[in-house]
């Protein structure tokens, strides 16, 4: 997917937004980032249990709440609606590329992955192909994606924090890129000092508030403004015959072929992204895994049925009082990128009712900031850090070790959005297509197929990355060297796009991990037991993993051995 040319420079503000201070709407987000600091700190950390799992103490409907606000990021609660508004039906690949993917997780992974029972995703990779080298490109692949996914979430909070903090640029800085700074330095200021614990804790309440912010803003703008009453979820398709081809007729704007790829990149994209996946270690049961992803689904959905409804009208309401959504110039990414905030301000709606709104969008950025970012961090913590290079790390030395990697994270992730190189939801997604190239192959087929082993999973693994990157490089890293036009091929860009490449990567991988495993040794016994386990019809006692019944109890044995 060519990355529209209107891409947010660092002077360049969204057309139509109310730029300038506003006290209610500031004292309304500079109270609810002292509540996150003030539930950071309450619920502070000092051991690596609590730190990467919450002490698996977290309940199902707690879990599910969190697993929205980490999941309903600036791309669900910001880029959604634009990408909708901006592209018309090509947007719905998102919202069903990412409400399909949670089914996957439910019905093939959840419980799965929590009989496992491991700290983090590539601690799983490391511990079920016994190796330490594909631990280490599963904890770099983590944190890339942690790095990718998180500057579109900076991105939102620069653009909201524009609506209700105004162009108050710090020296040197724009007005956005100030925002940036100050909404990350908060970000990383609490998830430095409560970890796993904290941040869940932080995602129940944050969940409230983008879910309460989202919602009445679209009963109050679609009421207000004669597009709705009761549901507009269903009654804004009134408005569809109004807003153009551009926005209502399939393929217009984006191909099927890049429908397709982009949904299929974004529904196995879910099921590898490290920060989803760690929300079923946090749990103490393989029931209260899929019970929470049950309530996770529901709560997701019910900002997901709104976002096109939203879309809607903010596209029309922006035509009506701003000028062409379609066309050249047309509607800017950055505009499509706050059309929420937006539509909320050109209905005219109270000050103050608007700042509610932009505070949904801020906590949506900063729940699932926090989520990659302890990802991230427990990566190189964990994972590279006590695996690999000093395994007889004490408790104390793992939590600084992970809280100067989210620190590290959140400084490269500021600086690469203060002049980002697409709009949100295409940042994110290529975070999707790395997890779908990389992870998830693994994920599945190290629970599924228990003759999966080291070798399989190691060239299945370069060949992710590998296939991801070529088109990344064809077309995002241009868009950073001066003179140089992307995409720098054409039909790489049409039939490997990088906003869609795992369509490609995913299937290129699968037979390339199982070729390698049927043509080398397979597990061991122990490896294919404790796999095995983790489909057991037997319930196992809570804070127990399958590699303990197998120690202890023996396990079932593969029935060929």
């Amino acid at each position: 997917m060519t990355v529209p040319t209107a891409v947010l420079q660092s002077g360049l503000l969204p057309e139509g937004l109310n730029v300038s201070f506003k006290l209610a709407p500031a004292i309304i987000v500079l109270g609810m980032l002292l509540l996150f600091l003030a539930i950071g700190f309450v619920f502070r950390v000092a051991d690596t249990e609590n730190m990467w799992v919450a002490g698996r103490s977290i309940g199902n409907v707690e879990n599910g709440m969190a697993i929205g606000a980490n999941w309903m990021s600036a791309a669900s609660y910001l880029g959604m609606a634009a990408l909708i508004a901006l592209s018309g039906f090509y947007g719905l690949a998102f919202v069903v590329g990412w409400t399909t993917g949670y089914f996957i997780l439910l019905i093939f992974m959840a419980a799965q992955l929590r009989r496992f029972g491991k700290y983090t995703a590539p601690d799983f990779v490391g511990d079920r192909f016994n190796s330490d080298g594909a631990r280490a490109i599963a904890a770099i692949t983590t944190f890339l994606i942690g790095f990718v996914y998180a500057i579109g979430q900076a991105r939102g909070m620069g653009l909201v924090g524009l609506y209700i903090f105004g162009d108050i640029g710090l020296p040197g800085l724009s007005g956005y890129q100030s925002m940036v700074v100050f909404m990350m330095a908060i970000t990383v200021g609490y998830l430095t000092i409560s970890g796993m614990l904290g941040a869940t804790k932080n995602m129940a309440v944050q969940y409230v508030i983008l879910i309460v912010a989202f919602l009445a803003g679209l009963f109050v703008t679609g009421f207000t403004q004669g597009y709705s009453t009761l549901l507009p979820q269903i009654e804004y398709g009134m408005l569809i015959s109004e807003l153009g081809t551009e926005f209502s007729e399939p393929f217009v704007n984006e191909p099927y072929y890049l429908w397709i790829a982009t949904c299929f990149s974004l529904v196995v994209g879910t099921c590898g992204l490290p920060h989803v996946l760690v929300r079923f270690y946090t749990v103490e049961s393989e029931r209260t895994a899929r019970w929470s992803t049950v309530w996770g689904l529901f709560f997701i959905c019910l900002l997901y049925w709104s976002a096109p409804a939203f879309a809607a009208f903010g596209t029309n309401l922006y035509g009506e009082q701003i000028g062409a959504v379609y066309g050249d110039p047309g509607m800017t990414s950055a505009a499509g990128d706050v059309i929420v905030v937006l539509a909320a301000q050109l209905a005219n709606l109270p000050q103050w009712f608007v700042g509610l709104i932009a505070a949904g969008g801020i906590a949506a950025a900063i729940a699932t900031t926090a989520g990659l970012f302890i990802a991230g961090s427990s990566a190189i913590s964990h994972d590279i850090y006590t695996n690999i290079i000093n395994p007889e790390a004490t408790q104390r030395q793992q939590v600084l070790v992970g809280r100067l990697s989210i620190i590290a994270l959140g400084v490269i992730t500021t600086l690469a959005a203060l002049d980002p190189a697409a709009p949100i939801a295409a940042l994110v997604s290529y975070a999707f297509s790395l997890a779908g190239a990389v992870l998830f192959p693994m994920f599945f087929l190290g629970m599924w197929w228990e003759n999966t082993n080291r070798p399989g999973a190691l060239a299945g693994m370069t060949t992710g990355l590998i296939v991801w990157t070529i088109p990344m490089i064809n077309e995002v890293l241009p868009n950073y060297l001066g003179g140089v036009s992307a995409p720098l091929s054409a039909p790489l860009e049409t039939w490997v796009p990088a906003i869609g490449s795992a369509l490609i990567a995913v299937p290129v991988v699968f037979v390339v991990t199982i070729v390698v495993s049927l043509v080398t040794e397979e597990p061991d016994l122990e490896t294919k037991r404790v796999v095995r386990q983790c489909h057991s019809p037997e319930p196992m006692g809570q804070h127990r993993t399958a590699e303990d019944v197998v120690a202890t109890d023996g396990g079932d044995a593969p029935a060929d051995d």
